[in-house]
C-alpha cells in the first residue's frame, strides 16, 4: 500500500483501499460536533475566497515516521468533508519503504479495517508546488467508539498536553530543524555547494532556494524567525518561532518538510533529512528549545544559575534525563539514526546536562531571566516531531511528578561520577523501551507494543540484505 500525498496522479487512494460506498458515509454528527463542523466549512469558504483558483487538495495523516501518507480529492469532496473521511487503520503500520507490517497485527490479520478521520482545525494551507490551485489539509483518526486513535502520533503528544495543563503547567517550544540540499540525483559530498558554518554569503543558488522557502513558509503562516548554514557544506538549520501551541508547532514542522522537499525539487535540488546521509560529514539534528510557563504566564525555569538550579528547572531535566536513553527507541527511529551519534560532532553520547555546552545532551542556553530555558539535542531530523515532543513532555511530567534525583552537571563531573550512556545500536534502544514501565504508561502501551513491532520489522529488513561491502570481502 502507497498512499503518499507526494504522488503526482489525481488520486492517491490505493486500488486496495477503495472510495467509501453510498452506505459507508461518516456517521451523522454528534451535538457537540455541529460548531467544528460550521468552523470548518467556514475555514474552507474563507480558505477558497483567498485562493479561488484551487483546484485539488491532497488529504494527509502522519505515519509513524511522520511520512505523510493520503489521497487527493477534488474540491467539492473538499466542501462536503466535514463529518470526515475514512482511512485504513494499517496507515500506522507502515515500514519506512511504504509497505503494511504484518507483524503489527493492524494488517491483513484483521481485515484492514477503515477508521473515520476527521480535520484538523487551521490545518487548510496551499503546496508549495502549486500554491494557487493545491492545496493540503490534516486529518485525525478516531477509533469505532469516537475516541482519539491511540495509534496518532499527534493524538499521544494532544494527550500529554493535556496532562501538563491539568496540572497549570503550559510548555512553551521551538523547534530547529537540519537538512541538506543535494544534487538531483545523488547524495554524496561532490554535489554540495561550499559554505561555512554561520556563513551569510551563502552560494548563489542555494541563496535562492532559502528565499523560496521562506516565502511559501510565509504563505503557511509558519513563523520561521532563522535559516543558518550548519556545520558541513550544503546543510541548514531552520528555525521556528516559540509557541505554547505545541500541536500547531509540529504540524507546522511537518510542514516544513514538505516544503522544503517541494521548493528543492522545483529547484532541480533533493532536500534530504536523513539523520547521517554523508559519514564523514555532521549529521542532522532536530533540536528543541523548552520553556515552562504557570498559569499566570510566568516562566518557572527563571532565576536558575550554574550555582543554583530551581527546583522546578533540576526536576524535569532529571525527568529528561532519566527516560531518555529509552527516549532513544523514538528518537532515533531507525538504524541511520544511529550512524549520526559520534564525537567530534556535537551530538550527545551520554544522558547529560550543563550551561552553554554544545556536547550534552540537555544545554542551557545563554540567556535573561525571562527567556531562560533548555535545549534538548537527541532527536536526529529524522524522528517523528510529534512523538519527539512527546517524549520531552513525558519526561517533564516524570520529574514533576516523581522528582528523580539530578545527575552533576557536565561542569561539576570528576573521574569518579556516574555516566549514563546513550544506547549505541536501535536493537539496544528497542529494548530498553520495551522494559521501561513508566515510559510506556506514558505514551501508551498499545501505541508503544506497535511501535516496537514495525521498529523490529524494519531493523531486520535492513539487516537481512547482504551489502556490497561483504560481497567485497572475497572471502
Amino acid at each position: 500500500m502507497n498512499m503518499s500525498v507526494d504522488h503526482p496522479t489525481k488520486t492517491m487512494s490505493h486500488p486496495a483501499y477503495p472510495e467509501p460506498s453510498s452506505n459507508d458515509q461518516p456517521p451523522p454528527l454528534q451535538p457537540c460536533c455541529e460548531l467544528e463542523h460550521t468552523a470548518f466549512e467556514q475555514e474552507v469558504q474563507q480558505y477558497l475566497e483567498q485562493f479561488p483558483q484551487t483546484t485539488h487538495v491532497d488529504l494527509c495523516l502522519h505515519d509513524l515516521n511522520g511520512h505523510l501518507r493520503g489521497k487527493r480529492i477534488d474540491l467539492q469532496s473538499l466542501k462536503n468533508l466535514s463529518k470526515g473521511c475514512y482511512f485504513p487503520l494499517s496507515v500506522y503500520a507502515m515500514s519506512l519503504d511504504g509497505k503494511v507490517i504484518e507483524e503489527s497485527g493492524l494488517g491483513k490479520y484483521i481485515g484492514e479495517p477503515d477508521r473515520l478521520c476527521r480535520p484538523i482545525p487551521g490545518s487548510l494551507r496551499p503546496c508549495a508546488d502549486a500554491p494557487e490551485t493545491h492545496a493540503q489539509l490534516y486529518l485525525s483518526m478516531l477509533n469505532e467508539d469516537g475516541t482519539a486513535c491511540e495509534y496518532d502520533p499527534r493524538n499521544i503528544l494532544k494527550k500529554l498536553l493535556q496532562q501538563l495543563h491539568q496540572q497549570n503547567v503550559h510548555p512553551v517550544m521551538a523547534g530547529e530543524l537540519e537538512f541538506y540540499l543535494f544534487a538531483e540525483h545523488s547524495e554524496t559530498d561532490s554535489d554540495l555547494n561550499s559554505c561555512q558554518c554561520f556563513d551569510i554569503d551563502i552560494p548563489t543558488h542555494d541563496s535562492q532556494v532559502l528565499a523560496h522557502i521562506e516565502r511559501e513558509a510565509r504563505r503557511q503562516q509558519i513563523e520561521m524567525t532563522a535559516i543558518v548554514a550548519e556545520s558541513s557544506p550544503g546543510q541548514y538549520e531552520i528555525n521556528i518561532q516559540h509557541s505554547a501551541d505545541l500541536l500547531k508547532l509540529c504540524d507546522d514542522m511537518m510542514a516544513i518538510k514538505r516544503i522544503v522537499r517541494q521548493v528543492a525539487a522545483q529547484h532541480r535540488l533533493k532536500a534530504c533529512f536523513m539523520a547521517k546521509p554523508v559519514m564523514q560529514m555532521a549529521g542532522s539534528g532536530l533540536h528543541f528549545h523548552m520553556s515552562l510557563l504557570n498559569a499566570q504566564g510566568q516562566n518557572l525555569f527563571s532565576g536558575s544559575t550554574p550555582e543554583h538550579m530551581q527546583p522546578v528547572f533540576a526536576q524535569v531535566i532529571a525527568g529528561l534525563l532519566d527516560f531518555m536513553p529509552a527516549s532513544m527507541a523514538l528518537l532515533a527511529p531507525n538504524i541511520n539514526s544511529f550512524r549520526r551519534f559520534q564525537y567530534g560532532h556535537h551530538v550527545p553520547l551520554e544522558a547529560s546536562w550543563g550551561f552553554n555546552n554544545r556536547n550534552v545532551a540537555i544545554r542551557i542556553p545563554c540567556a535573561d531571566q525571562a527567556n531562560q530555558r533548555l535545549e534538548y539535542r537527541v532527536a536526529g531530523a529524522d524522528a517523528n516531531p510529534y512523538l519527539s515532543i512527546a517524549v520531552l513532555l513525558a519526561g517533564t511530567l516524570h520529574g514533576l511528578e516523581h522528582s528523580p534525583a539530578l545527575p552533576d552537571s557536565h561542569a561539576h563531573q570528576s573521574l569518579n561520577s556516574s555516566h549514563f550512556f546513550l544506547p549505541e545500536q536501535q536493537p539496544e534502544a528497542l529494548k530498553l523501551l520495551a522494559d521501561h514501565s513508566l515510559l510506556k504508561d506514558y505514551l501508551g502501551t498499545a501505541f508503544v507494543s506497535l511501535w516496537l513491532s514495525c521498529k523490529k520489522a524494519e531493523y531486520q529488513s535492513v539487516q537481512n540484505k547482504i551489502t556490497a561491502s561483504e560481497m567485497a570481502w572475497r572471502i
